[in-house]
């Protein structure tokens, strides 16, 4: 049977797709291993560095590729598992330890784009979405304070990464601190927040300072 015009593309989608699933998964193995370029990625991925160029274009590409992954990979199948979980504010400090051992295994993620934070931001903020569900349901179950909100979650995490996902912290220093953190959360005995004044908490400049230091 003749290829027809719509199969030969539909074969260099597949190509495409297959390519850049290589390029990803390559983009974690060597920034998992520390500094890295793009040159070392693309021998990873077993392609040339043109092909890597055409699907990623600069080294944001290259981090939004991993970051999503990370997210689809690993946190979002935890947030599935959690929808009937009879505790979700365990849950929730469970996902989070996942998050900063994830970050930190990932060494060189944070300083391998110039602009981490442009890129983060739409990560953190697509990972708390989902989220929040969970957190609406421990608000309910009186395992979280109720004047916590959906776009409280990404500043929380972003304190967390900043403080816990520095090289050198022991991943038991981390499970100890992160508990610490999530009693913050508890509402008994707790003081109203105060509200967050118009322009301030911005998320991308606290990502920012994140990757400068």
């Amino acid at each position: 049977m003749a290829t027809t015009k719509d199969d030969r593309a539909r074969r260099r989608r597949v190509d495409a797709r297959s390519t850049i699933e290589r390029i990803t998964a390559a983009g974690r193995t060597v920034l998992g291993a520390g500094d890295a370029s793009l040159e070392q990625i693309a021998a990873e991925a077993g392609v040339g560095i043109a092909t890597l160029y055409r699907h990623f274009p600069n080294r944001e590409a290259i981090v939004r590729a991993v970051l999503d992954d990370i997210l689809e990979t690993d946190l979002l199948p935890l947030v599935d598992e959690a929808v009937d979980t009879p505790h979700p504010r365990q849950s929730l400090q469970d996902i989070a330890a996942q998050l900063l051992d994830l970050i930190t295994q990932e060494k060189g993620l944070v300083t391998f784009a110039s602009n981490f934070s442009d890129v983060a931001v739409g990560v953190l903020q697509r990972f708390s979405e989902s989220l929040h569900p969970l957190l609406l349901r421990a608000q309910q179950q009186g395992e979280v304070r109720h004047d916590l909100t959906a776009e409280d979650i990404p500043r929380f995490l972003v304190m967390a990464v900043a403080g816990l996902a520095i090289p050198g912290t022991a991943p038991s220093m981390r499970a100890r601190f992160i508990a610490l953190l999530f009693d913050s959360l508890n509402p008994a005995n707790a003081t109203p927040l105060p509200p967050l004044r118009p322009g301030e908490g911005n998320l991308r400049t606290a990502v920012g300072n994140i990757a400068r230091n």
